[in-house]
């Protein structure tokens, strides 16, 4: 099989959370440990950063990349799911796993994967981790799937593990209550291992607290510690040279347009501690994971990893250059502006919509779509009631459907359309030139969008 085949083979023939929802989610370690015990324990000789989270773990986990990427060492990166290629979630120093590895693997294990019947989600972690290892990462980025303590990436002792905060999602799986949640994911804290909790609440804090006093696990909560101030919206005048290449999709599709950075300092307990900071990555939701990446690389450095604020500045600075990230606040052009962001769960849509209404703009035109596991009816109060809105659904299995989802949007300006495309054209051509349009509600709206309209 070639690698196109390969993928279809795999999605055909494992189920795949993403395509499927809960039918894929397997709620044991037992599938993996077995396939990695086949590989060697591939990850045992990695030195692992763990990142959970309701919300922003693919963006601290891009944002650690980018910086010990800049500090001069050879970075893995694993993170879910893809926007375009399946190889986006397999990555070092930026760049995708190649599609010759990935086919060579999967016709290596397949007697595995008939004997043992693995999840696609398995069978990519397994992947990850002899990747890694056999190119000899000096350290790996793992981004948690879903939930923590069942995720197939738990069979890890990191370095440090990190959760970026708790909200209500998944919660067919992972528990009706915070506090629920909160213990699912704490499930990655491991025994004599620093935990950093990126932002403190009075309702999941004694779950933290209990679980890692259990485990004799020093515990730090990142936004007591860490603020962000003198926070200055900034344009980019210069564009820096990038080589053309499979990690540049998100840099080909903002190259045209005028870029925006945000200048800022961090605070480290009442003292500066770096100043002059730039980043990409936009909005208040983005300043507490920022503060939580400042805490890990802090005990990354306690623990003798080599880190030097120049190193820190640049991978903040760079990171969507270094590491390929897409979809968060993603603007893809001004004049009018568009912008996607893949946040699909009631807080992360919250936070996004705050940046939405913060731009002050009156013309707001907003493409959306979901999934069919989402609280749909406490997540449309949370959009701005005075947006035009062109509701749609993703191509996959797991799409609410177009007409089920415009039921919730009658007491707003809503049209339904039954595809990506069409609903951004209409969009498009609505808009006013000083106006914006922004494309969300699921992951999958931002790849079919971003395939559609931004990769040639």
């Amino acid at each position: 099989m070639n690698y196109n085949e390969t993928i279809q083979w795999l999605f055909a023939r494992a189920a795949c959370y993403q395509k499927v929802g809960t039918a894929a989610y397997k709620p044991n370690l037992s599938n993996t440990l077995a396939l990695l015990e086949a590989l060697g324990n591939p990850h045992k000789k990695l030195r692992c950063i763990h990142i959970a989270g309701t919300n922003g773990k693919g963006s601290t986990s891009h944002c650690t990349a980018s910086i010990l990427q800049e500090a001069g060492y050879k970075v893995g990166l694993y993170t879910s799911p893809h926007l375009l290629d399946f190889r986006e979630r397999i990555k070092i120093n930026g760049e995708n796993i190649s599609k010759q590895y990935v086919t060579a693997f999967v016709k290596k294990i397949a007697s595995q994967i008939e004997t043992i019947q693995p999840s696609f989600f398995e069978i990519t972690v397994a992947l990850t981790f002899d990747y890694f290892a056999k190119r000899k990462v000096d350290y790996a980025v793992i981004e948690v799937g879903l939930g923590g303590r069942l995720d197939s990436t738990n069979v890890i002792t990191p370095l440090v593990s990190v959760i970026t905060n708790i909200g209500l999602d998944h919660t067919n799986l992972l528990g009706n209550t915070l506090e629920e949640i909160a213990g699912e994911k704490a499930g990655i804290i491991k025994p004599n291992t620093p935990c950093i909790i990126g932002e403190q609440h009075d309702e999941t804090e004694y779950v933290f607290e209990d679980i890692a006093r259990q485990n004799n696990a020093p515990l730090l909560f990142a936004n007591i510690d860490y603020t962000i101030k003198n926070v200055v919206s900034t344009p980019l005048v210069a564009e820096r040279s990038r080589s053309i290449n499979d990690r540049t999709v998100a840099e080909r599709s903002r190259s045209h347009n005028d870029r925006w950075y945000e200048n800022f300092s961090i605070i480290r307990r009442g003292e500066l501690l770096y100043k002059n900071l730039q980043s990409e990555l936009w909005g208040t939701y983005q300043r507490k994971n920022i503060c939580a990446v400042a805490a890990v690389c802090d005990e990354l450095i306690r623990q003798g990893v080599r880190i030097s604020s120049q190193a820190f500045a640049a991978g903040l600075a760079r990171v969507v250059e270094n590491t390929g990230l897409m979809g968060r606040w993603h603007i893809v052009r001004n004049n009018p502006l568009v912008v996607c962001d893949t946040a699909h769960n009631a807080d992360g849509i919250a936070a996004a919509m705050q940046q939405l209404t913060s731009t002050n703009n009156a013309d707001i035109h907003i493409v959306w779509g979901m999934v069919n596991d989402k609280d749909v009816a406490a997540i449309v109060p949370l959009l701005p009631a005075n947006a035009h809105y062109y509701i749609t659904q993703a191509q996959i299995e797991r799409a609410l459907k177009a007409e089920e989802l415009a039921q919730f949007f009658t007491e707003k300006n809503a049209a339904v359309y039954p595809n990506v495309s069409d609903a951004y054209t209409a969009a498009l051509q609505n808009v006013s030139a000083n106006g914006v349009v922004y494309i969300g509600g699921s992951t999958f709206i931002v790849a079919e969008f971003l395939c559609n309209f931004f990769v040639k």
